[in-house]
């Protein structure tokens, strides 16, 4: 079973409040607010957002790549291939 199956209840609600941050700034923009506080909204989102990432790479790493479960080296190159991947997607 894949990490962000058995973690999927506590994923969705971190992407639940991610949304619900996201529509605040949608909002935001729609009143007319100050660029101070548009900015602190979406440094919220951001920072969010960056909390999500971590810990998904967190569970990556201990389910594919550092886990002693995984005896195949070909699995444990995949999972650090994959995690490589998107980290350079993730900061381009």
């Amino acid at each position: 079973m894949s990490h962000t199956v058995r973690e999927k209840t506590k994923l969705l609600g971190r992407v639940r409040r991610i949304r619900g941050q996201v529509e605040a700034l949608e909002r935001a923009f729609e009143a007319e607010k100050g660029c101070a506080e548009v900015l602190h909204q979406i440094a919220a989102v951001r920072g969010a957002m960056n909390g999500l990432m971590t810990e998904v790479i967190e569970d990556h790493i201990q389910t594919h790549i550092a886990s002693p479960a995984i005896t195949n080296e070909a699995e444990r190159s995949q999972g650090a291939d994959e995690l490589i991947d998107v980290l350079r997607a993730y900061l381009k």
